[in-house]
Formats: C-alpha cells, sequence, structure tokens
C-alpha cells in the first residue's frame, strides 16, 4: 500500500501548479505558465480557473466527462487559446463557461459533443476577432447545440456585421451583450424567436439608424425591457424619424434622454427625444433604390400608355392611312417605270441614236 501511495496521485490530490479547496469544490490554475490541461484534476471540482497561462489548444477529452462529472463552471479566459476541438467541452453538468481574452482561430462546431449541452452562460469578450471564428459560432449556435443559452456575452469583438440567422435557435436567452463593437447595422439580424430575451446591450457600436423591420422586431418581444443604446453614431436625417417616434412611445430603452446625434454637423450633439419633424431635411429622398424603382414602374406605365393610344390613333385612322399608303405606291410605282423606260433606251444602240436625233 505505502509503494502504491508513493507511485500514483490520490483520487482527489490537487494538481501541482494549481489551489484546491475541497469544501468549495474549487480549483484554481492561475497565472502558473501552463501549457495543457493539467490531467489530474481532482474529481469533486466544480468551479475551475485556468487563466493567465499560454494555454494553445484544447484537445478532444481535455476535460474527461467520466472524470469531472460535476464539473459546472468553467473558466478559461486570458489564455492564448487559438483552437477548441470537437468534444474538447462535453461536459455533462457544464452551466458557464468563459472563453473571454484568447485569439481564438478555430472553433468546432462539434465543441460541445454530438448531442448537445446544457450550457446556460457564454462569455466570448475579445474571442471574436477572426471571422471565420464567428461564422464557427453562428454554424453552433445555429445547430441547436446550446439551446439551455440564457446569456450571451459577445462585446468587444470589432464585430461589423453578424450572420444572418445567428440567433434564430436560443429560445431560453435573456441576455445579449454587443455592446463595444462595431455594428453598422442590424438590417439582417433576426430576434424573432427569442421570447425570453429581457436585456440587449448595444452599445459603443457603430449604429447610424435602426430600420423600421428592427423596431417592430423589438417591439414583438413581450420580455424585452431593457435596451442599452448610449455612444453610438446615430445619423439625424430624414432616414431616422421611425427611431425617433418609437423612442418616445417606448419603455424599452435605458438612458434615451441621453442619446445625440453625431451627424450632421449642425444636428451634432443635439438630444434625439428633443428633435421635430422640421429640424430633419427630407427634401432628398432617403431610400434612393425605392425611389428608382417606383420611377422605372411610372416609366413604363407612361410608355405603355403612350404605346395604346398610339395604337388607338393608328386604328381610328385606318382607312385614310390606306389611301395613303396607296397613292405612295403608286408614286413610287409611276417614278421606278421612268426609270425603267430610261434604262431600255440607254441599253439599245438604235434606240439611243433616235433619241439623239429627235433631240437634235
Amino acid at each position: 500500500p505505502v509503494l502504491l501511495g508513493c507511485g500514483s496521485a490520490q483520487p482527489g490530490a490537487c494538481p501541482a501548479l494549481c489551489e484546491c479547496s475541497e469544501p468549495a469544490k474549487t480549483v484554481k490554475c492561475v497565472n502558473r505558465n501552463l501549457t495543457a490541461v493539467p490531467p489530474d484534476l481532482p474529481p469533486y471540482v466544480r468551479s475551475l480557473f485556468i487563466t493567465g497561462n499560454p494555454l494553445t489548444d484544447l484537445p478532444a477529452g481535455a476535460f474527461p466527462a467520466q472524470r469531472l462529472p460535476d464539473l459546472a463552471s468553467l473558466n478559461l479566459s486570458g489564455n492564448h487559446l487559438r483552437t477548441v476541438e470537437a468534444g474538447s467541452l462535453a461536459l455533462p453538468a457544464l452551466r458557464q463557461l468563459d472563453l473571454s481574452g484568447n485569439a481564438l482561430v478555430s472553433l468546432s462546431p462539434q465543441a460541445f459533443g454530438e448531442g448537445g449541452s446544457p450550457l446556460e452562460e457564454l462569455a466570448l469578450r475579445g474571442a471574436l476577432r477572426d471571422h471565420g471564428v464567428l461564422l464557427s459560432l453562428a454554424a453552433l449556435l445555429q445547430a441547436g447545440a446550446l439551446r439551455n443559452l440564457s446569456r450571451l456575452e459577445l462585446a468587444d469583438n470589432g464585430l461589423l456585421l453578424l450572420p444572418a440567422g445567428m440567433f434564430t435557435a436560443l429560445p431560453a436567452l435573456r441576455q445579449l451583450d454587443l455592446s463595444n463593437n462595431s455594428l453598422v447595422g442590424l438590417r439582417n439580424v433576426s430576434f424573432q424567436g427569442l421570447g425570453q430575451l429581457q436585456s440587449l446591450n448595444l452599445s459603443d457600436n457603430s449604429l447610424g439608424v435602426l430600420w423600421n423591420s428592427t423596431l417592430a422586431q423589438f417591439r414583438s418581444l413581450p420580455a424585452l425591457r431593457h435596451i442599452v443604446l448610449r455612444r453610438n453614431t446615430w445619423v439625424c436625417d430624414c432616414a431616422i424619424e421611425d427611431l425617433l417616434a418609437w423612442l418616445k412611445e417606448s419603455d424599452q430603452v435605458e438612458g434615451k434622454e441621453a442619446l445625440t446625434c453625431a451627424s450632421p454637423d449642425k444636428m451634432l450633439g443635439k438630444a434625439l427625444l428633443k428633435i421635430n419633424g422640421s429640424d430633419l431635411n427630407c427634401s432628398v429622398p432617403t431610400d434612393l433604390p425605392s425611389q428608382l424603382q417606383t420611377s422605372y414602374v411610372f416609366l413604363g406605365i407612361v410608355l405603355a400608355l403612350i404605346g395604346a393610344i398610339f395604337l388607338l390613333v393608328l386604328y381610328l385612322n385606318r382607312k385614310g392611312i390606306k389611301k395613303w399608303m396607296h397613292n405612295i405606291r403608286d408614286a413610287c410605282r409611276d417614278h421606278m417605270e421612268g426609270y425603267h423606260y430610261r434604262y431600255e433606251i440607254n441599253a439599245d444602240p438604235r434606240l439611243t441614236n433616235l433619241s439623239s436625233n429627235s433631240d437634235v
């Protein structure tokens, strides 16, 4: 027994570079220069912190489900993670996961296993700088692998646009944080199906306007009562009328009194709630493509009407036109007969001489 105890790790032992608390069910491996997940984590762990390490890869089985059946909270923030492979996060009790502050370049859509995950909170702050990883995350979410997710944090990622339908398979989502990105619009973002959504943070982005289609989605979400829109680049022209009307009638937006215009220059700094219709320059159409489309339709109708009138005039004057055509035909025939007669004279030498003598 003594030899066995010295030659193998005890089941509840703490990894050499970590700090463990069995009463608190917690293990912390913080700033320990780890390049791989410790293989001898104690099975009692429920909260695991592996942060501030040069850890670059999460291979399949990095956290064995059989050895860690109770692991519910996993914090992997602030490492150097680049790759999250299939099956690396397939834990039966996992409820909270933090991958913030990692420069991810590869995220497997099967990272949580084949049967889905019980995960409820996912933090990816500053971890989606690579566009391919964003698309992989969208595919993972759309596949329904995280249907129990109630909180999703995507802040600080420099996002310009979000993949279409990214959130459609998250029926339990309650909090969505998209702050401190570079979002320029939400036209391709669908919030349909997010009936439990309570909080939406869109602060510190580059939104210039919210179109009526997006506002209609906000109105249709009964639980959504906290929308944060501060510090965006609102363009106060005619296109913002729908947004102004919604802000004045809605109680969903927090701190809406502080929202101000970023352009044009004459509106800079003016509070959105204090803008009147007369302040906006609506003389120039704001939706030029639709205006052009309407113009083309109108032009087609006018041309069709002109063509119909022309055909009607031709029909009503068919007799006169027929007589005119006959006159032209007779005149052309007489003219052609004169040419034919002269050609015959010029072709026959005898007639040519006779013609010359007659002229003399």
